[in-house]
């Protein structure tokens, strides 16, 4: 049994030399500020072995709480993760409902880490009430030492954003007393920048979409616009550390232009 376990372990033993060494060779100087991330695959996942689409979602909360350890580990300060989308609010009942109780699991393993803070992206109106009132909660809390701040697009849609600030930003002029030719005359990027659900946050330096699709869905439109991107063939239950450092590694690899 000993002569067996031997080859066995191999692989193993290489995987972690390999992955060591990506990590050694990161510049941290080139690491991302902030990164999106379209945590997609998780019922494919599940559907690989037969299981129960809850379980590839389970196992997609649990990478999220996983992923966000690396990204302490490695300094990155904002992460924006698009969990649920305005259109997958009209998948079954049965499916939503065990997906609104998992996520509702996993607020309480990121209100487990003193150091997160989270801020809700998307229409809360659309979520159960418990899972409405648990973001609130979890939203509300100030981390003494901040090591990382999670942006939860749920029930989220990039038009709604965009609709949603320009609307604000319409009610603000009309409260000031200015007419809609005054606002289309002035009306510039920055405006429509200061009503966006990330207002104050720097723009995603880096969006990663897993499961191997290359289309963004509507993820982060307006904010993207100068971003790299990365598509990654893993779904996401079974995205790697080694997968991330590679994203990691291609990105500080890139020249980035900025449109220029």
């Amino acid at each position: 049994m000993r002569l067996l376990s031997r080859p066995l372990r191999m692989p193993h033993l290489l995987y972690d030399y390999y992955e060591r060494r990506l990590a050694r060779s990161l510049d941290r100087g080139t690491v991302p500020r902030h990164i999106g991330v379209m945590v997609d695959g998780n019922r494919r996942w599940a559907k690989q072995f037969n299981a129960p689409t809850s379980r590839g979602h389970q196992a997609g909360a649990d990478k999220i709480v996983e992923f966000l350890g690396w990204c302490q580990e490695l300094g990155i300060k904002v992460v924006t993760l698009y969990m649920l989308s305005t259109d997958n609010m009209n998948r079954s009942s049965d499916e939503l409902d065990e997906l609104m109780g998992i996520i509702a699991n996993t607020f309480d393993l990121l209100d487990a880490d003193a150091n997160i803070s989270v801020h809700a992206m998307g229409a809360p109106e659309l979520l159960p009430d418990y899972l409405a009132e648990r973001l609130s909660r979890l939203t509300a809390r100030a981390p003494e030492h901040e090591s990382v701040h999670v942006n939860m697009a749920i029930g989220y849609g990039g038009r709604r954003e965009i609709v949603d600030a320009v609307r604000e930003l319409l009610h603000e002029a009309d409260a000031e007393g200015r007419t809609m030719g005054e606002v289309a005359d002035t009306l510039s990027v920055e405006d429509i920048s200061r009503f966006l659900y990330t207002r104050g946050q720097p723009d995603p330096d880096l969006v990663i979409r897993t499961s191997g699709e290359q289309r963004l869905s509507g993820f982060l439109m307006w904010q993207s616009a100068y971003s790299e991107f990365y598509f990654c063939e893993a779904l996401w239950p079974a995205f790697r550390r080694i997968d991330f450092l590679r994203a990691l590694r291609d990105y500080a690899g890139r020249s980035r232009r900025f449109g220029t």
